[in-house]
Protein backbone atom coordinates (compact mmCIF):
# COMPACT_ATOMS: atom_id res chain seq x y z
CA UNK A 1 0.00 0.00 0.00
CA UNK A 2 1.20 3.51 -0.80
CA UNK A 3 2.84 5.02 2.29
CA UNK A 4 2.94 8.75 3.12
CA UNK A 5 4.76 10.26 6.10
CA UNK A 6 3.30 13.11 8.14
CA UNK A 7 6.38 15.09 9.20
CA UNK A 8 7.36 18.31 10.92
CA UNK A 9 8.79 19.71 14.13
CA UNK A 10 7.04 18.96 17.45
CA UNK A 11 3.76 20.58 18.46
CA UNK A 12 2.56 21.80 15.05
CA UNK A 13 -0.50 19.54 14.83
CA UNK A 14 0.92 16.45 13.10
CA UNK A 15 -1.09 14.10 15.29
CA UNK A 16 -4.24 16.21 14.84
CA UNK A 17 -3.75 16.00 11.08
CA UNK A 18 -3.09 12.26 11.31
CA UNK A 19 -6.16 11.65 13.50
CA UNK A 20 -8.46 13.69 11.29
CA UNK A 21 -7.13 12.10 8.10
CA UNK A 22 -7.36 8.52 9.38
CA UNK A 23 -10.16 8.76 11.98
CA UNK A 24 -7.63 7.50 14.55
CA UNK A 25 -7.10 8.42 18.18
CA UNK A 26 -3.38 8.90 18.79
CA UNK A 27 -2.33 11.09 21.72
CA UNK A 28 -2.42 14.85 21.16
CA UNK A 29 -1.12 17.50 23.54
CA UNK A 30 0.24 21.04 23.58
CA UNK A 31 3.86 20.08 24.27
CA UNK A 32 6.78 18.69 22.23
CA UNK A 33 7.33 14.98 21.55
CA UNK A 34 3.79 13.79 22.28
CA UNK A 35 4.48 11.23 19.55
CA UNK A 36 7.39 8.94 20.41
CA UNK A 37 6.74 5.81 18.34
CA UNK A 38 5.48 6.19 14.81
CA UNK A 39 1.75 5.63 14.42
CA UNK A 40 0.37 4.04 11.28
CA UNK A 41 -3.21 4.07 10.05
CA UNK A 42 -5.28 4.09 6.88
CA UNK A 43 -6.40 7.32 5.24
CA UNK A 44 -8.18 7.82 1.94
CA UNK A 45 -7.83 9.75 -1.26
CA UNK A 46 -10.96 10.55 -3.26
CA UNK A 47 -11.78 10.08 -6.91
CA UNK A 48 -15.12 10.04 -8.76
CA UNK A 49 -16.23 6.43 -9.02
CA UNK A 50 -16.91 5.07 -12.55
CA UNK A 51 -20.21 3.69 -11.26
CA UNK A 52 -21.75 7.15 -11.76
CA UNK A 53 -21.21 7.55 -15.50
CA UNK A 54 -21.67 3.81 -16.11
CA UNK A 55 -24.94 3.90 -14.12
CA UNK A 56 -23.96 0.86 -12.06
CA UNK A 57 -24.31 -0.16 -8.45
CA UNK A 58 -20.74 -0.92 -7.39
CA UNK A 59 -19.83 -3.15 -4.45
CA UNK A 60 -16.15 -2.52 -3.64
CA UNK A 61 -13.98 -4.94 -1.70
CA UNK A 62 -11.07 -2.80 -0.50
CA UNK A 63 -12.58 0.69 -0.62
CA UNK A 64 -15.84 2.57 -0.14
CA UNK A 65 -18.05 4.45 -2.56
CA UNK A 66 -19.93 7.34 -0.93
CA UNK A 67 -22.11 9.65 -2.98
CA UNK A 68 -20.28 8.67 -6.14
CA UNK A 69 -16.80 9.21 -4.68
CA UNK A 70 -14.43 6.29 -4.30
CA UNK A 71 -12.36 6.33 -1.09
CA UNK A 72 -9.03 4.71 -1.93
CA UNK A 73 -6.78 3.56 0.90
CA UNK A 74 -3.28 4.91 1.58
CA UNK A 75 -1.17 4.36 4.69
CA UNK A 76 -0.16 7.38 6.75
CA UNK A 77 2.74 7.42 9.24
CA UNK A 78 2.69 9.95 12.07
CA UNK A 79 6.34 10.18 13.11
CA UNK A 80 8.12 11.80 16.03
CA UNK A 81 8.75 15.54 15.74
CA UNK A 82 12.02 16.68 14.17
CA UNK A 83 14.26 19.34 15.71
CA UNK A 84 17.40 21.05 14.37
CA UNK A 85 20.35 18.66 14.52
CA UNK A 86 18.18 15.56 14.09
CA UNK A 87 20.50 14.09 11.45
CA UNK A 88 23.21 14.06 14.15
CA UNK A 89 20.89 12.23 16.54
CA UNK A 90 19.52 15.22 18.46
CA UNK A 91 16.05 14.81 19.97
CA UNK A 92 14.39 11.76 18.44
CA UNK A 93 16.15 12.43 15.14
CA UNK A 94 17.52 8.98 14.35
CA UNK A 95 14.16 7.35 15.07
CA UNK A 96 12.31 9.99 13.06
CA UNK A 97 14.53 9.52 10.03
CA UNK A 98 14.38 5.73 10.19
CA UNK A 99 10.58 5.95 10.18
CA UNK A 100 10.72 7.87 6.89
CA UNK A 101 12.60 5.27 4.90
CA UNK A 102 9.75 3.63 3.02
CA UNK A 103 7.48 6.66 2.64
CA UNK A 104 6.94 7.70 -0.98
CA UNK A 105 6.06 11.30 -0.09
CA UNK A 106 6.18 13.65 2.87
CA UNK A 107 3.37 15.87 4.09
CA UNK A 108 5.24 18.54 6.03
CA UNK A 109 3.00 20.11 8.67
CA UNK A 110 4.05 23.61 9.75
CA UNK A 111 2.52 25.99 12.28
CA UNK A 112 1.25 28.78 10.04
CA UNK A 113 0.52 31.01 13.03
CA UNK A 114 4.17 31.10 14.10
CA UNK A 115 3.17 30.24 17.68
CA UNK A 116 5.80 27.52 18.26
CA UNK A 117 9.56 27.99 18.15
CA UNK A 118 12.10 25.78 16.35
CA UNK A 119 11.91 23.23 19.20
CA UNK A 120 8.10 23.14 19.18
CA UNK A 121 7.71 25.16 22.40
CA UNK A 122 4.71 27.55 22.57
CA UNK A 123 5.52 31.22 21.92
CA UNK A 124 3.42 34.30 21.16
CA UNK A 125 1.61 34.03 17.78
CA UNK A 126 3.70 35.53 15.01
CA UNK A 127 6.96 35.52 16.95
CA UNK A 128 8.42 32.60 14.97
CA UNK A 129 8.78 32.55 11.18
CA UNK A 130 7.29 29.30 9.75
CA UNK A 131 9.46 29.71 6.65
CA UNK A 132 12.42 28.71 8.81
CA UNK A 133 10.70 25.42 9.64
CA UNK A 134 10.34 24.53 5.98
CA UNK A 135 14.03 25.14 5.34
CA UNK A 136 15.29 23.28 8.40
CA UNK A 137 13.30 20.10 7.76
CA UNK A 138 14.53 19.96 4.16
CA UNK A 139 18.09 20.43 5.45
CA UNK A 140 17.78 17.68 8.07
CA UNK A 141 16.49 15.10 5.59
CA UNK A 142 19.11 15.99 3.00
CA UNK A 143 21.92 15.79 5.57
CA UNK A 144 20.59 12.44 6.78
CA UNK A 145 20.78 11.11 3.22
CA UNK A 146 24.19 12.72 2.73
CA UNK A 147 25.49 10.97 5.84
CA UNK A 148 24.44 7.60 4.45
CA UNK A 149 26.11 8.24 1.08
CA UNK A 150 29.25 9.86 2.44
CA UNK A 151 29.85 7.19 5.08
CA UNK A 152 31.73 4.87 2.71
CA UNK A 153 32.24 7.19 -0.26
CA UNK A 154 36.06 6.83 -0.50
CA UNK A 155 35.77 3.05 -0.42
CA UNK A 156 32.95 3.11 -2.97
CA UNK A 157 35.05 5.15 -5.41
CA UNK A 158 37.86 2.60 -5.19
CA UNK A 159 35.37 -0.21 -5.74
CA UNK A 160 33.88 1.52 -8.80
CA UNK A 161 37.33 1.97 -10.33
CA UNK A 162 38.64 -1.49 -9.47
CA UNK A 163 35.58 -3.42 -10.63
CA UNK A 164 34.50 -1.07 -13.46
CA UNK A 165 31.09 -0.65 -11.89
CA UNK A 166 28.30 1.74 -12.84
CA UNK A 167 28.40 4.68 -10.43
CA UNK A 168 24.60 5.07 -10.35
CA UNK A 169 24.13 1.42 -9.42
CA UNK A 170 26.70 1.67 -6.62
CA UNK A 171 25.02 4.81 -5.23
CA UNK A 172 21.65 3.07 -5.41
CA UNK A 173 22.96 0.09 -3.45
CA UNK A 174 24.40 2.41 -0.81
CA UNK A 175 21.13 4.39 -0.58
CA UNK A 176 18.63 1.56 -1.10
CA UNK A 177 17.74 1.53 2.59
CA UNK A 178 16.20 4.99 2.19
CA UNK A 179 13.61 3.70 -0.28
CA UNK A 180 15.05 5.24 -3.47
CA UNK A 181 15.18 3.43 -6.83
CA UNK A 182 17.95 3.09 -9.40
CA UNK A 183 15.92 5.24 -11.78
CA UNK A 184 15.74 7.95 -9.10
CA UNK A 185 19.54 7.93 -8.76
CA UNK A 186 20.10 8.07 -12.51
CA UNK A 187 17.84 11.11 -12.80
CA UNK A 188 19.33 12.80 -9.73
CA UNK A 189 22.89 12.67 -11.06
CA UNK A 190 22.10 14.15 -14.47
CA UNK A 191 22.98 17.69 -13.35
CA UNK A 192 26.08 16.63 -11.36
CA UNK A 193 29.63 16.66 -12.77
CA UNK A 194 29.92 13.34 -14.65
CA UNK A 195 33.46 12.84 -13.28
CA UNK A 196 32.54 11.26 -9.94
CA UNK A 197 36.21 11.17 -8.88
CA UNK A 198 36.14 14.97 -8.61
CA UNK A 199 32.99 15.11 -6.50
CA UNK A 200 33.40 17.19 -3.37
CA UNK A 201 31.03 17.51 -0.40
CA UNK A 202 28.95 20.11 -2.26
CA UNK A 203 28.45 17.69 -5.18
CA UNK A 204 27.29 14.89 -2.91
CA UNK A 205 24.91 17.22 -1.08
CA UNK A 206 23.49 18.43 -4.41
CA UNK A 207 23.09 14.82 -5.53
CA UNK A 208 21.10 13.80 -2.45
CA UNK A 209 19.11 17.07 -2.63
CA UNK A 210 18.06 16.10 -6.16
CA UNK A 211 17.41 12.56 -5.00
CA UNK A 212 15.15 13.66 -2.14
CA UNK A 213 13.06 15.83 -4.45
CA UNK A 214 12.67 13.01 -6.97
CA UNK A 215 12.26 10.00 -4.67
CA UNK A 216 10.47 11.63 -1.73
CA UNK A 217 8.62 14.77 -2.81
CA UNK A 218 7.28 17.02 -0.09
CA UNK A 219 3.96 18.85 0.28
CA UNK A 220 3.80 21.76 2.71
CA UNK A 221 0.63 22.02 4.79
CA UNK A 222 0.19 25.30 6.69
CA UNK A 223 -1.74 24.08 9.74
CA UNK A 224 -3.47 26.29 12.33
CA UNK A 225 -4.53 28.49 9.42
CA UNK A 226 -7.41 29.90 11.47
CA UNK A 227 -5.19 31.35 14.22
CA UNK A 228 -3.94 34.96 14.48
CA UNK A 229 -1.06 35.83 12.09
CA UNK A 230 -1.63 32.65 10.04
CA UNK A 231 -3.24 34.29 7.01
CA UNK A 232 -0.42 36.84 6.73
CA UNK A 233 2.22 34.13 7.08
CA UNK A 234 0.54 31.92 4.48
CA UNK A 235 0.64 34.74 1.94
CA UNK A 236 4.39 35.12 2.57
CA UNK A 237 4.94 31.38 2.30
CA UNK A 238 3.07 31.24 -1.02
CA UNK A 239 5.57 33.66 -2.53
CA UNK A 240 8.25 30.94 -2.24
CA UNK A 241 6.09 27.81 -2.09
CA UNK A 242 2.99 28.49 -4.19
CA UNK A 243 1.59 24.98 -3.71
CA UNK A 244 1.31 25.28 0.08
CA UNK A 245 -2.08 24.13 1.42
CA UNK A 246 -3.71 26.08 4.28
CA UNK A 247 -5.28 23.72 6.80
CA UNK A 248 -6.95 23.41 10.18
CA UNK A 249 -6.63 19.84 11.37
CA UNK A 250 -8.45 20.63 14.63
CA UNK A 251 -11.42 21.93 12.61
CA UNK A 252 -11.49 18.79 10.49
CA UNK A 253 -11.39 16.65 13.61
CA UNK A 254 -14.26 18.60 15.16
CA UNK A 255 -16.39 18.28 12.02
CA UNK A 256 -15.67 14.57 11.63
CA UNK A 257 -16.61 13.92 15.26
CA UNK A 258 -19.79 16.01 14.98
CA UNK A 259 -20.72 14.07 11.87
CA UNK A 260 -20.08 10.73 13.63
CA UNK A 261 -22.35 11.88 16.46
CA UNK A 262 -25.15 12.59 13.98
CA UNK A 263 -25.14 16.32 14.71
CA UNK A 264 -24.13 17.51 11.24
CA UNK A 265 -23.84 16.23 7.69
CA UNK A 266 -20.21 16.51 6.60
CA UNK A 267 -17.84 14.59 4.33
CA UNK A 268 -14.09 15.13 4.42
CA UNK A 269 -13.06 17.67 1.80
CA UNK A 270 -16.42 19.46 1.74
CA UNK A 271 -16.56 23.25 1.81
CA UNK A 272 -19.66 23.23 4.01
CA UNK A 273 -21.58 21.28 6.64
CA UNK A 274 -25.28 21.04 7.45
CA UNK A 275 -26.58 21.05 11.02
CA UNK A 276 -29.17 18.31 11.38
CA UNK A 277 -29.68 18.14 15.16
CA UNK A 278 -29.51 21.70 16.48
CA UNK A 279 -31.43 20.81 19.64
CA UNK A 280 -28.57 18.63 20.87
CA UNK A 281 -25.91 21.29 20.26
CA UNK A 282 -25.08 23.57 23.15
CA UNK A 283 -24.09 27.23 22.78
CA UNK A 284 -20.35 26.49 22.82
CA UNK A 285 -20.72 23.83 20.14
CA UNK A 286 -22.77 26.15 17.92
CA UNK A 287 -20.19 28.88 18.39
CA UNK A 288 -17.40 26.45 17.49
CA UNK A 289 -19.18 25.37 14.30
CA UNK A 290 -19.81 28.98 13.34
CA UNK A 291 -16.13 29.76 13.98
CA UNK A 292 -15.05 26.90 11.69
CA UNK A 293 -17.45 28.06 8.97
CA UNK A 294 -16.24 31.68 9.04
CA UNK A 295 -12.52 31.22 9.72
CA UNK A 296 -11.80 28.00 7.84
CA UNK A 297 -14.39 26.81 5.32
CA UNK A 298 -15.50 30.21 3.99
CA UNK A 299 -11.93 31.55 3.94
CA UNK A 300 -10.01 28.57 2.53
CA UNK A 301 -12.68 26.41 0.87
CA UNK A 302 -12.07 23.38 3.12
CA UNK A 303 -10.17 22.33 6.21
CA UNK A 304 -7.30 21.36 3.90
CA UNK A 305 -6.85 17.85 5.28
CA UNK A 306 -8.46 15.90 2.46
CA UNK A 307 -7.06 18.32 -0.10
CA UNK A 308 -3.56 17.62 1.23
CA UNK A 309 -3.95 13.85 0.84
CA UNK A 310 -5.38 14.16 -2.66
CA UNK A 311 -2.67 16.61 -3.70
CA UNK A 312 0.12 14.43 -2.34
CA UNK A 313 -1.07 11.34 -4.21
CA UNK A 314 -2.47 12.71 -7.45
CA UNK A 315 -0.24 15.74 -8.05
CA UNK A 316 2.96 15.19 -6.09
CA UNK A 317 3.25 11.47 -6.89
CA UNK A 318 1.40 11.69 -10.23
CA UNK A 319 -0.87 8.75 -9.52
CA UNK A 320 -4.01 7.71 -11.36
CA UNK A 321 -6.71 5.17 -10.42
CA UNK A 322 -7.33 2.04 -12.50
CA UNK A 323 -9.87 -0.74 -11.90
CA UNK A 324 -8.78 -4.31 -12.81
CA UNK A 325 -11.72 -6.63 -13.55
CA UNK A 326 -12.13 -10.20 -14.82
CA UNK A 327 -15.35 -9.69 -16.76
CA UNK A 328 -15.07 -6.67 -19.06
CA UNK A 329 -18.78 -6.81 -19.91
CA UNK A 330 -20.10 -6.75 -16.33
CA UNK A 331 -17.11 -4.88 -14.81
CA UNK A 332 -16.76 -7.58 -12.14
CA UNK A 333 -14.17 -9.80 -10.51
CA UNK A 334 -14.55 -13.59 -10.38
CA UNK A 335 -16.94 -13.28 -7.42
CA UNK A 336 -19.28 -10.85 -9.11
CA UNK A 337 -18.10 -7.74 -7.27
CA UNK A 338 -18.67 -4.68 -9.48
CA UNK A 339 -15.64 -2.35 -9.77
CA UNK A 340 -14.05 -4.15 -6.81
CA UNK A 341 -10.47 -2.97 -6.38
CA UNK A 342 -9.19 0.47 -7.39
CA UNK A 343 -5.41 0.53 -7.77
CA UNK A 344 -3.15 3.56 -7.56
CA UNK A 345 -0.54 3.54 -10.31
CA UNK A 346 1.88 6.06 -11.80
CA UNK A 347 0.83 8.18 -14.78
CA UNK A 348 2.38 6.65 -17.89
CA UNK A 349 2.07 3.05 -16.67
CA UNK A 350 0.91 0.28 -18.99
CA UNK A 351 -1.25 -2.85 -18.56
CA UNK A 352 1.74 -5.15 -18.05
CA UNK A 353 2.90 -2.99 -15.13
CA UNK A 354 -0.64 -3.05 -13.75
CA UNK A 355 -0.62 -6.85 -14.01
CA UNK A 356 2.51 -7.07 -11.85
CA UNK A 357 0.93 -4.81 -9.23
CA UNK A 358 -2.12 -7.10 -9.08
CA UNK A 359 0.07 -10.21 -8.71
CA UNK A 360 3.53 -11.33 -9.84
CA UNK A 361 2.12 -14.48 -11.48
CA UNK A 362 -0.37 -12.41 -13.47
CA UNK A 363 2.43 -10.18 -14.66
CA UNK A 364 4.56 -13.16 -15.69
CA UNK A 365 1.66 -14.66 -17.67
CA UNK A 366 0.46 -11.37 -19.18
CA UNK A 367 -0.64 -11.59 -22.84
CA UNK A 368 -2.72 -8.48 -23.48
CA UNK A 369 -5.48 -6.42 -21.91
CA UNK A 370 -9.00 -5.26 -22.69
CA UNK A 371 -10.24 -1.73 -22.08
CA UNK A 372 -13.64 -2.56 -20.61
CA UNK A 373 -15.11 0.90 -21.15
CA UNK A 374 -14.46 0.65 -24.89
CA UNK A 375 -14.67 -3.16 -25.10
CA UNK A 376 -11.42 -3.00 -27.05
CA UNK A 377 -8.17 -4.95 -26.86
CA UNK A 378 -5.13 -2.84 -25.97
CA UNK A 379 -1.45 -3.64 -26.31
CA UNK A 380 1.01 -4.10 -23.47
CA UNK A 381 2.43 -0.61 -24.09
CA UNK A 382 -0.96 1.15 -23.96
CA UNK A 383 -0.74 4.12 -21.59
CA UNK A 384 -3.34 3.71 -18.88
CA UNK A 385 -5.74 6.58 -18.23
CA UNK A 386 -7.30 7.72 -14.99
CA UNK A 387 -10.51 5.75 -14.40
CA UNK A 388 -9.67 2.97 -16.87
CA UNK A 389 -11.34 -0.40 -16.26
CA UNK A 390 -8.99 -3.12 -17.46
CA UNK A 391 -9.33 -6.86 -17.94
CA UNK A 392 -5.89 -8.51 -17.94
CA UNK A 393 -5.66 -11.57 -20.20
CA UNK A 394 -3.08 -14.18 -19.19
CA UNK A 395 -1.72 -17.32 -20.82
Amino acid sequence: MLQIAVTGKPNVGKSSFFNSATKSKVEMADYPFTTIDANKAIGNVLKPCPCVDLELNCNPRNSECIDGNRYIHVELIDVAGLVPGAHEGRGLGNKFLDDLRQAKAFIHIIDASGSTDEEGRPVDPGSHDPLEDIEFLEYEIVMWMYGILNKNWSRLIRKIDAEKLDVAKVIYEQMSGTGVSLEDVIEAKRTINPDYQKWEKEDLIQLVTNLRKIAKPMLIVANKADLPMAEENIERIKERYPDVIPASADSELALVNASKAGLINYNSGDSYFEIIDKDNLNKNQLNALNYIKENVLDKYGSTGVQKALNTAVFELLNMIVVYPVEDEHKFTDNKGNVLPDPILIKIGSNPRELAYIVHTDIGDKFMHAVNARKNMRVASDYELCDGDIINIITS
